[in-house]
């Protein structure tokens, strides 16, 4: 039996997707981040990324992490690759190219997209828009991201889905970093096909029901 560690208020979010999409079950063990807690070390806190039981698992004490037997996985996008390989179907790699353009994307959104995308989304969750502070934030992020987006708008003008014209895992791992920079509609409305696209992904059944449960997690 799978095991994954993590909230879906977390990288996680594209984990539980995959898993959506797969039909695969795993045995869920909630672990929420240490920031969100007063005392992440009190002995009556809830098992947190600061917790002696969940550091012995990942050294790291970041979430999700993946067990699968002797593995343990500890990065997203890893993890997707990993269960995308193991499970099969049209949503892994048909051979190895795909599979290298599969991690071609993982690791270009978590270099180039990732990191400003985020900030845009704190911004936002934060209540920032429209402050000094948090218009001269989006600027900044907004910077960074002009290449990395353009790459991808022109990617996504020639082609229906991230790799081998069918969704798969690429779109998912994709899609959950696009996400966090989606909020900001002057980037998206330079990126129509990457909108288009991501407003597809985010379509699905497997994203919809993910979303909701996400939702109902308190914040």
């Amino acid at each position: 039996m799978l095991t994954l560690y993590g909230v879906y208020r977390s990288r996680a979010t594209r984990n539980f997707w995959l898993l959506n999409e797969l039909g695969v079950a795993a045995e869920i063990r909630p672990v929420i981040q240490a920031y969100r807690l007063s005392d992440p070390l009190a002995r009556d806190a809830p098992l947190n990324t600061l917790s002696p039981e969940f550091l012995a698992i990942s050294a790291a004490g970041a979430i999700p992490v993946l067990r699968d037997g002797a593995l343990v996985l500890t990065e997203s996008l890893a993890i997707n690759l990993y269960l995308a390989r193991k499970f099969g179907g049209p949503l892994a790699p048909a051979d190895e190219a795909e599979n290298a353009l599969m991690t071609q994307w993982a690791l270009y959104g978590a270099t180039a997209i990732e990191t400003a995308a985020l900030e845009i989304s704190y911004a936002y969750a934060r209540g920032e828009v429209g402050t000094p502070q948090g218009d001269a934030t989006l600027a900044a992020a907004e910077s960074k991201l002009v290449r990395p987006m353009a790459a991808l708008e022109t990617h996504l003008a020639a082609e229906p889905h991230m790799v081998g014209g069918r969704f798969t895992v690429a779109d998912i791992n994709m899609a959950e970093i696009v996400r966090y920079a989606q909020p900001h509609a002057p980037l998206m409305a330079r990126a129509p096909h990457v909108a288009r696209w991501l407003s597809a992904c985010q379509a699905r059944q497997s994203f919809r029901t993910m979303w909701a449960a996400r939702e109902a997690e308190p914040i």
